[in-house]
């Protein structure tokens, strides 16, 4: 066992979607999380296939509906296999979303890897030990230590063995069988009753989904999934029809298990997804309530670990969500027995079938299964949305947010209260549906997870409202602003993603004002902005495009206006030369337009913005260009690029001379392989290939990257200059 441990604010056990939609969350919050996953390579396995209305909100006001293929829409959906609509209830996304689970497994997973979350495959937990302060974890090969470790790994949860959690309820009685299988032509059946059993079974782009009961048949103890003999013999007694031409593709058996822990924390370890509830996966709510876990969680999760959440604001997570999944516990009880009771049930079915028939009854179960009627007791007030999220569009991300509709405003008044919580809350206008619920005249406070917490209520409510869910004014930055970098300031090109978006968060987070440049993806940058922020931290973002004419000036221009407005002078005490393009031409095919462009970007612009940063640059200041890996390491395809990154290190060598009198340091730092959240590095054998070059076995990340950066920005680098630092994870070590 490897005897190095590794770091992280929060570990979280499992990446399925829960896991890493956790990860994003805490990565939101502006926590460090590690998710450790046994499975070496992602699931490619259909598993849930539906995403529910609320959980289409939470991705699209995440940004997870940016990276993900688009679901197919269907506006009906089923209880207990009765016919359902689902597309009258109020969300712009009513309606059922069908996508097989792998696929928005890897749209989270790219996700939360952009923001920077570490997802480590191939690490079973082995034990865990809770200590007052930490939580020790072996893992596979591997030791970590947290602050706190969430379980979401799934209905036989280690984590929850390990840790203790009673799971109270009962085992599977009855079972179905699933399975998809191509090559078939059958008739689509929905939730069919026949003689002998239930039959479902739809084709969507040449496979075939088949799902199947037979009445009175108990289930079986199972160590592995149903071969494909048992699925074929089980569907034609149920149906007559021959499934024996068609080619298994994969196929599972699911009971009726009913299980949920009495607490969803125990001190520093919690719970959320099927590692905290196991349910028959009726029209997907088990994915769908695991999702709504992890918003509720992450979070408060992050308030915790930044030092700004208020008294008990974590015991929240099991009074709400332990409540919400007792509800859909029910509520899959009660399918089940409408969907797979024999006979005796038929009387219970047709008071469901008239309940559905009836439009307030139709209305309220598809809000249940939507997951959007779920209403948490968030404080004093008696106005219908207070505790249920907001619907229409109230645009945010992991922080606090103000809302007031397109005819409403929030007073001086109003902005004068929450200005304390800056740091946590912002204030926006946003589309509130015109209706009896919200109008747009309302003014709200929402949670960071959409929840209504104050609602047109006194100046006194909200500032209530505003501690018992943000904490005391101003906490959140205690930490930042005592941090090695308090007051000075800091400009990271190209930090909207990948090195330069870690390194401008990691900086923040040692205390600096950081200006956020970015060349075309003003999204991405203002993400990067509201992560620092929802931090504690300081920044804004800068936009010009480098290597044209006139680009500097548009960068300094920008820039100059950021720091008068954001820290009253002009000063600039940190400059991260991040922004960079990649040739990727083999060398005879090379152009002068593409040797042109390269050289304009990589070389040129990083010596004339040291040039003009030092006008506005006191003594004492930092320097740290980002060279490559490239210039040591042979790749034919890159070798204009190489040359760009030779140039920008001789642009550190000769300025670390020229400034030594002015205690000015300038260095080149050089990374390796480092995962930018490109397609490449989901193949997971092209991964492991690029990890082999490492002496570490692993792929570079870009907050390995980042703290380099911050250590040579930082008082303790004072007597390095002029220096190559090699952060290529011992890549260049041959």
């Amino acid at each position: 066992m490897d005897d190095t441990v590794m770091d992280a604010d929060v570990i979280v056990v499992g990446a399925g979607p829960v896991g890493l939609m956790l990860a994003g969350e805490l990565r939101l919050a502006g926590a460090t999380v590690i998710v450790l996953e046994k499975r070496p390579e992602p699931m490619d396995e259909s598993r849930a296939s539906q995403l529910s209305a609320r959980t289409m909100e939470i991705f699209d006001q995440r940004g997870v509906l940016a990276v993900m293929d688009e679901p197919e829409w269907e506006d009906r959906g089923h209880f207990g296999g009765l016919p359902l609509r689902m597309d009258d209830v109020d969300s712009r996304y009513a309606g059922n979303w069908k996508i097989p689970q792998y696929r928005t497994e890897a749209a989270l997973q790219r996700w939360a890897a952009g923001l920077g979350a570490r997802l480590m495959r191939g690490h079973e937990l082995r034990s865990i030990d809770v200590t007052e302060n930490r939580v020790e974890v072996h893992a596979g090969p591997a030791r970590f230590s947290a602050a706190y470790l969430v379980g979401c790994d799934g209905e036989d949860s280690t984590v929850r063995r390990l840790a203790g959690f009673e799971f109270a309820g009962h085992d599977a009685a009855m079972e179905l069988l699933r399975a998809d299988v191509s090559g078939v032509d059958i008739p689509d059946r929905r939730f069919e009753r026949l003689e002998r059993g239930l039959a479902i079974a739809a084709t969507r782009n040449g496979m075939t989904r088949v799902m199947m009961h037979v009445y009175g048949q108990p289930a079986v103890p199972r160590t592995e999934a149903p071969d494909f003999a048992e699925i074929v013999r089980t569907w034609a007694e149920i149906t007559g029809e021959d499934l024996s031409g068609g080619q298994l593709v994969w196929a599972d058996a699911f009971g009726d298990t009913c299980r949920q822990a009495t607490q969803y924390r125990r001190g520093r370890v919690l719970l959320a997804g099927d590692a905290a509830h196991a349910m028959m996966p009726v029209g997907g709510q088990a994915l769908n309530t695991g999702i709504q876990d992890a918003v509720n969680l992450g979070w408060k999760l992050g308030a915790e670990v930044r030092g700004w959440a208020p008294p008990g604001l974590l015991s929240t997570y099991h009074d709400e969500r332990h409540a919400a999944g007792e509800r859909v516990l029910t509520s899959v009880e009660a399918q089940k027995l409408v969907l797979l009771g024999d006979r005796r049930s038929d009387a219970m079915r047709q008071v469901c079938a008239e309940l559905t028939g009836i439009e307030s009854g139709r209305r309220h179960l598809a809000a249940m299964l939507s997951g959007i009627d779920v209403r948490y007791p968030v404080g004093p007030g008696e106005h219908p949305l207070l505790g249920t999220r907001m619907p229409g569009r109230a645009p945010h991300t992991a922080r606090g947010v103000l809302v007031h509709g397109t005819e409403a405003a929030a007073s001086s008044a109003i902005r004068d209260v929450v200005s304390g919580w800056a740091d946590r809350v912002d204030v926006m206008s946003a589309e509130l549906t015109d209706d009896h619920r919200a109008r747009t005249s309302d003014v709200a406070l929402l949670r960071p997870d959409g929840h209504v917490v104050w609602i047109n209520g006194s100046h006194g409510e909200l500032r209530d409202a505003l501690y018992r869910w943000f904490g005391a004014p101003g906490e959140g930055r205690t930490e930042i602003m005592a941090g090695k970098l308090a007051g000075k300031s800091a400009l990271v090109t190209g930090s909207s993603r990948g090195i330069g978006r870690a390194t401008a968060e990691r900086l923040a987070r040692d205390g600096a004002l950081v200006a956020v440049h970015y060349s075309a993806n003003r999204e991405a940058a203002e993400l990067t902005v509201k992560n620092i922020a929802a931090a504690g931290g300081r920044a804004f973002a800068v936009q010009a495009e480098l290597g044209v004419p006139g680009d500097i000036d548009t960068l300094f221009q920008g820039l100059t206006a950021g720091l008068r407005e954001h820290l009253g002078e002009v000063r600039l005490d940190i400059v991260v030369n991040n922004a960079g393009i990649m040739g990727g031409v083999k060398p005879d095919e090379l152009t002068p337009d593409v040797f042109d462009r390269l050289v304009a970007v990589n070389a040129k612009a990083p010596l004339f913005i040291v040039q003009r940063a030092l006008d506005i640059m006191p003594d004492g200041g930092r320097i740290i260009n980002i060279s490559s890996g490239l210039t040591r390491f042979a790749n034919p395809d890159e070798v204009a690029y190489s040359m760009t990154k030779g140039a920008v290190e001789q642009i550190a060598l000769h300025y670390a001379r020229h400034l030594g009198p002015r205690g000015i340091t300038v260095n080149s730092v050089a990374p390796g392989i480092t995962n930018n959240g490109s397609p490449m590095f989901d193949i997971p054998e092209v991964k492991e290939q690029m990890a082999q070059l490492s002496t570490f076995g692993r792929v570079g990340e870009p907050g390995d990257v980042a703290d380099v950066v911050a250590f040579l920005a930082s008082p303790d680098a004072r007597w390095v200059t002029g220096a190559f630092i090699d952060a290529s994870g011992g890549t260049l070590l041959g």
